[in-house]
Parts: structure tokens; C-alpha cells; sequence
């Protein structure tokens, strides 16, 4: 048998690491690349338009802001940017807030000024004594902050910085990730390896991944951060784990982002020594009001609580025989004295409740409406049922104009074939963001509710379940990272398009080069439909396994609530398929505006995307396209199977533009993106065929397996099932 010899080995073994080292940084960095220009007439205008940087102030937020720069234009122009203390040379790139700037600039910024907020920024060539400079400036540090990662963006993206004029401020106050996380790593529904709290070693050792985490989040304007599971423990209130909760607050500061809790209802009880937490018993509210007393001590910035409560078991005012209105005023009077908020939950479901579980949430809340505090957020998730591939927009976005309401949205993939596959969710998000509620006539979307601008709410929020762990690359898959970027960007303007978010961050974190941007821009704007066609077209929804939510169980029928089993959903037989939410059925439609329940209403205008989750039709129903229903489901099953062949043979071209390491690990994921999308039209055509009772179209690829097998499938230890 060869050997290498010995010493080769040990000259080899420190390359190899090296080399390893460097294709887990490329991961690591996110969108942060900061790669050298390659094209050389930007660079050369970049480096003329920028020989130095001056910070006019000094405070925190500055200074990681000052480093931020320096790190980025060093990357980019391949070149030492200096610091300077003093504004001399031509074209320096400047920046403080309005506080720190001359009295003749900030009469020429005027305009500027009074279009942004607090967080806001203006990116603008100015002259200080006849000599062009680039300022970056805002109201508020944290609002440069975002100004100095909106200038790096426009290099990253091959933007000219000639003549720059740019003045921009995040639509909606509150823009946080919701994580997920318990207090021993696991992280529910997470994808991406264990939390990225280290409880054990905190407060002491403040992890690099922290920095870089609240980096990346402040990049995109992320400005919150919910550190643990809305299925709460209440130990996070307990001051051992407040003083880790604290470390991480110091951490997160600079950075602008404020830290929040799940609190667990149940709390005084667990963790107070009460006997009750009924949020109209007097000692309840004072263990309240003094806790939330010891956290503003410990955080004077603490952002508030998040709330989940009466839902899925998880203790609440009901169990007191109170109402939501009761346990989030309860909270929310707490931590009002702070200027914090309550961010309560509206995921709520009974088994009491045999009518339809996508009514629940609407009918326990628009009851309600107004009669929150003014420091109370409720957050709705985007859809009535749970995070769906698709779901029509939840009808409570329509329905409490007194009330403000805050989106949630799962970044992580829950129901999306986790992070094995890949998934543009931003397409997701602003479709539902663009979806017209009519609640106030015509155009009334549902980003002018969350925006606060249909109902002239003052506080507004959005929220995403954060898909972050502590996985080399952060998400599990490289392209997973887009969800994240792309939603703290509509969480900034909910207005903007998915496509150019796309745009922007594949520039940034792989290439500018048009040979990959255009066909890898276009694979990734395709892919959200093509996980819906082979998993649940047509408007189908809820019809994975039970549990873990990973593959296809169309089948399961035995759990012992309904609205768990598959079957309540697509109530397939020989009749047809779909859930009947129309006026002739559950009449779900009627929690919509007039305008909206009547198009849902009606098979002929309901769009054919929502079809089935509306209305239950015959398996020879024609759809626009002349197809049967039977015959137009089985080729959207084979049409999403051939969408990703489609997305194996791009990224395959694609070797030559990215680094090797990620190359691989987005060929190895697509492999089994493609596997796993060919399970689900075998698995979900072979058990609805028993109830059509007709051949499979030509165009569909016969299954290698039976119904048995696909139905034999147990998946015991899948990732992110608690």
C-alpha cells in the first residue's frame, strides 16, 4: 500500500487547515464579504471619491461604526483607509449625527432632515470649504450606522458615488427576529445547529459570533432581538439568567438593537412563589411591576415582552376565566412607566373548536379591537393557519383599524423542507405584503397596516422567526442567508421588491458578475413556487407529517386533536379535494372585506393559487388552463420536481464564479432538494390517486415506490421537533 511520506503529510495537514479555514470564513461572512472591486473604473472612482474618514463624534455606536468602515472600504478598494481627525484633504467621507454638524451644513440639509426619523440617514456630497466630501449623517448615531451600511452596500452592488443623494428611514418602528432558542441550545424549529446563547459561559465570555450577529442585523436595520422560545421558560426571568440577559444587552447596544423576553404567563407562580397569576390578582400585577422594576435596572433600553399565551398549551388570562385584553394590559402597565411594550401573540387555536381552525385566531381577537393598551402590539402571523408555503393573507390584517397589529413571518423553514432546500422566502413576504385587504376601499395592503400608515398607528412592528444557529454559515444552507437579509430589508420598507433584494445580496455575498447574478437572480426568484408545486399546489396546505412537519402525510388521520391530522385540511374522497372556507362552507370568507370574500368566494375568481384552500371541487373540474383538477394538480407536483432539476443544472454552470466550498455544499444541498421534491409528488399523488381514481398524466414520471413505503417513513430524531 502507498504511503505519502510522513513528513509530507505534516507539510500538507497546515495547508489543508488553512484552506478550510478560509472557505468557512467566505460562510461566515454573510453578506459582509466585502470582496475588492473588480471592476476598474468604479474602483478608481470609489478611491478618488474616498481618501480618508472622519467620525465627529466618539460615542459607541460610532466608533463600531468607524470600524465597520474601515474594514469594508480595506476590502473593497484593496487599499488602508486612514482615519482622520481633521476634514484637510479633498474628498474625505464624513460622518456623525445632526448634533455634531456646522451650522451651514445643517441649513443646507434641511430639506433632508425633515424627510427621516430618528433611525434615518443621509448619504450626500457636500462642499466644506470648496472641497467635495461625502457625509453620512442622521439624527440619532444608530441612524449613521445604517447610513455607513447603506454606503457599503451601494460599493458591494457596483453603485456610482458620484454626486451622491440618497435620505432614507425604516418604515416601521420595531424590526425584530424572534428566536426561538431554549435555555439548553435546542432551538424549536431550528435548522442550523444549537442557539447561538452560550447561557453556561455567559455573562462572562462574550462570544465573537454576538458582534457579528448584531453586525449583520444592524446591516439589514434589524433593530430587536427576542432571545428565547415564545413557548417560554420561565427561568429567563429568574436573576441568574438576567444577568446573562444583560451581557448580552451591553453586547447588542452599540449596535442599535435593543434585547427582549418571552415572558411565560405563568411565571408568578414558577418562579414568584404565588398561587396564582391571574392578571386581576393584586399580588400578580406587583410581582409584574417589580420584575419588570429589576430588568429596567439591570437594561435601562430593554424592549418589552413577547407573549404567547392560551395557545397550544401554554398557560394564559384564560385559564383564569380573563381575556387576552386582561393579561396584555397586565403586562403592558408594567413596563409602560419604561417605555416598553407587549408584543401578544394572536396564534391561538382551540379542539374545542370543530368548525375551522383558520377562524380561531380572527374570532378570539377582532372582538377586541381598541381596547388594548397604546403599548400593545398584537402579532398576527402571515397567514391563518402556520406559516404555510402558501396561505391567502390572515384576515385579521383587515379587520381591527384600532388596534395596531405586527406582522410575523418564519424566516426559518419550518414547512419548507428545512434547511435542506432551498427557498427565496422573500418572494413569500411580499406577496403577502402587497395583498389588498380593502378594509378602507382599494389598495389598502397589508403593508399599510403593518406600517401603521392605513390607521395613523404611532407604534408599529414586524417580526421574524429567526432560522439562525450556530452552523458555520449561520442558516444551515447558504442560500437560507438570503431569507434572513431579505427580510430585514422588508422589515426596513415593506414596499420594496423581492427581486432586487435578490439582486443586492447575491452581489454582496458571491459575485457582481452578470454571468452569474442574472441566471442565479432568476433560480432564486422561481424557487418559492417550486417548493409549493411539488409540496402543496393548487392551495393545498398542512399536509406534512406530523411532528417534525418534515416530508409529505397527506395520510395521517390518528392524532387526537382534528385540526392536527392532514386530513382536516384537504378532505380529500371520491368527490374531490379542498376545504370549503366559502360561503357554503365554513364561510371563513366572511372575515375578509366584502370586496376580498367575494373574489375568494367565487370558484371562477378565486385565484387558482388559493383554489383548494377556499373551496372543495370535483377531481374533473377544469381549471383555466383546461386541465382536470386531477390532471392540473399532478402536473404542478411534476412541474415543482422539474423546477428544481432546472435549479441543479444553473447552479451547475455556476463553478467558475463562486469559491469551491460553497459551490459544493449548494450542489450537495440541491441533490437532495431534488430527492426530496420527487418524494413528495410520488408520496401525495399515490394517496390522493386512491380517492381520484385516474392514471397519472403522460407528462408525470411514474413512482419507483409504493403508498406503503412512503407511508412506513418515521423520521424520530428530525431537527428542530422539541
Amino acid at each position: 500500500m502507498n504511503r505519502l511520506p510522513y513528513i509530507y503529510i505534516l507539510f500538507l495537514l497546515p495547508m489543508l487547515m488553512i484552506s478550510l479555514n478560509v472557505s468557512a470564513q467566505e460562510d461566515y461572512k454573510l453578506w459582509l464579504q466585502y470582496a475588492k472591486v473588480q471592476d476598474s473604473k468604479l474602483a478608481t472612482e470609489y478611491k478618488s471619491k474616498i481618501n480618508g474618514i472622519v467620525a465627529l463624534e466618539n460615542s459607541e455606536t460610532i466608533q463600531v461604526a468607524s470600524k465597520e468602515l474601515q474594514l469594508g472600504l480595506s476590502g473593497l478598494l484593496d487599499t488602508k483607509i486612514e482615519v482622520q481627525q481633521n476634514i484637510d484633504s479633498e474628498n474625505a467621507l464624513i460622518f456623525g449625527s445632526k448634533s455634531s454638524l456646522d451650522e451651514d451644513i445643517l441649513k443646507n440639509l434641511k430639506k433632508e432632515f425633515d424627510q427621516i426619523n430618528d433611525e434615518g440617514y443621509i448619504i450626500k456630497t457636500i462642499q466644506v470649504k470648496s472641497k467635495n466630501h461625502i457625509l453620512i449623517t442622521g439624527k440619532t448615531d444608530v441612524g449613521v450606522f445604517y447610513g455607513v451600511f447603506h454606503f457599503l452596500r451601494l460599493l458591494q452592488t457596483k453603485t456610482s458615488i458620484e454626486n451622491v443623494n440618497i435620505a432614507d428611514a425604516p418604515k416601521i418602528n420595531v424590526r425584530i427576529l424572534n428566536h426561538w432558542d431554549n435555555l439548553n441550545r435546542t432551538v424549536e424549529r431550528g435548522y442550523a445547529g444549537f442557539s447561538l446563547w452560550n447561557w453556561q459561559k455567559l455573562p462572562d465570555f462574550i462570544d465573537q459570533r454576538y458582534i457579528d450577529y448584531a453586525r449583520a442585523n444592524a446591516s439589514i436595520g434589524i433593530n430587536g432581538t427576542v432571545l428565547n422560545n415564545v413557548n417560554a421558560n420561565a427561568l429567563i426571568l429568574t436573576p441568574q439568567y438576567l444577568e446573562k440577559v444583560e451581557a448580552l444587552a451591553n453586547t447588542f447596544r452599540p449596535y442599535g438593537i435593543k434585547v427582549y423576553l418571552t415572558a411565560r404567563f405563568s411565571a408568578p407562580i414558577e418562579i414568584g412563589g404565588l398561587k396564582t397569576a391571574d392578571p386581576y390578582d393584586a399580588e400578580v400585577k406587583n410581582w409584574w411591576k417589580e420584575k419588570t422594576k429589576e430588568i429596567y435596572k439591570r437594561i435601562p433600553d430593554f424592549g418589552g415582552f413577547l407573549v404567547k399565551a392560551n395557545s397550544e398549551g401554554q398557560p394564559g388570562p384564560q385559564n383564569y376565566g380573563r381575556n387576552h385584553v386582561d393579561g396584555a394590559n397586565m403586562l403592558a402597565d408594567a413596563v409602560a412607566p419604561f417605555g416598553g411594550i407587549v408584543m401578544w401573540r394572536a396564534f391561538v387555536y382551540s379542539e374545542h373548536d370543530v368548525d375551522d381552525r383558520a377562524k380561531q385566531a380572527y374570532s378570539e381577537f377582532v372582538p377586541y379591537d381598541g381596547q388594548f393598551r397604546n403599548n400593545v402590539i398584537v402579532q398576527v402571523k402571515n397567514g391563518a393557519i402556520d406559516f404555510q408555503p402558501r396561505e391567502p393573507f390572515h384576515p385579521m390584517f383587515g379587520a381591527m383599524p384600532k388596534t395596531p397589529l405586527m406582522m410575523e413571518f418564519q424566516i426559518t423553514q419550518e414547512y419548507l423542507g428545512f434547511s435542506t432546500h432551498l427557498v427565496y422566502l422573500p418572494k413569500l413576504f411580499q406577496e403577502v405584503l402587497k395583498s389588498d385587504t380593502y378594509r378602507k376601499g382599494k389598495g389598502s395592503t397589508v403593508a399599510k397596516v403593518i406600517d401603521g400608515s392605513l390607521d395613523n398607528h404611532k407604534i408599529t412592528g414586524i417580526a421574524g422567526v429567526a432560522n439562525i444557529g450556530n452552523d458555520i454559515n449561520w442558516t444551515g444552507h447558504p442560500f437560507a442567508q438570503a431569507n434572513w437579509y431579505g427580510f430585514g430589508r422588508l422589515a426596513w420598507n415593506p414596499n420594496l421588491d423581492s427581486e432586487a433584494i435578490a439582486d443586492e445580496w447575491l452581489r454582496m455575498t458571491f459575485s457582481n458578475d452578470e454571468n452569474f447574478v442574472n441566471p442565479v437572480k432568476e433560480m432564486l426568484l422561481k424557487s418559492r413556487e417550486a417548493v409549493v408545486n411539488y409540496m402543496t399546489p393548487l392551495g393545498l396546505h398542512h399536509i406534512m407529517d406530523t411532528g417534525h412537519h418534515y416530508g409529505p402525510g397527506p395520510w395521517v388521520s390518528n392524532l387526537s386533536r382534528p385540526e392536527w391530522n392532514p386530513v382536516y385540511y384537504h378532505k380529500a374522497d371520491k368527490n374531490g379535494i379542498g376545504f370549503d372556507r366559502s360561503k357554503t362552507g365554513s364561510k371563513a370568507t366572511t372575515q375578509y372585506a366584502p370586496e376580498a370574500a367575494k373574489i375568494f368566494d367565487d370558484v371562477k375568481t378565486c385565484p387558482e393559487k388559493d383554489l383548494l384552500w377556499f373551496h372543495h371541487l370535483s377531481w374533473d373540474y377544469k381549471l383555466k388552463n383546461g386541465q382536470t383538477l386531477w390532471n392540473g394538480m399532478a402536473l404542478k407536483y411534476q412541474e415543482g420536481v422539474d423546477e428544481v432539476a432546472a435549479m441543479q443544472s444553473t447552479w451547475n454552470k455556476m463553478g467558475n464564479y463562486v469559491d469551491e466550498h460553497r459551490f459544493k455544499e449548494v450542489q450537495m444541498l440541491l441533490n437532495i432538494q431534488h430527492k426530496e421534491a420527487k418524494w413528495w409528488r410520488d408520496a401525495c399523488l399515490l394517496y390522493f390517486q386512491q380517492f381520484s381514481g385516474k392514471e397519472l398524466p403522460k407528462r408525470v414520471e411514474k413512482p419507483t415506490q409504493t403508498l406503503e413505503y412512503f407511508e412506513s417513513l418515521k423520521f424520530p430524531f428530525a431537527p428542530g421537533n422539541n
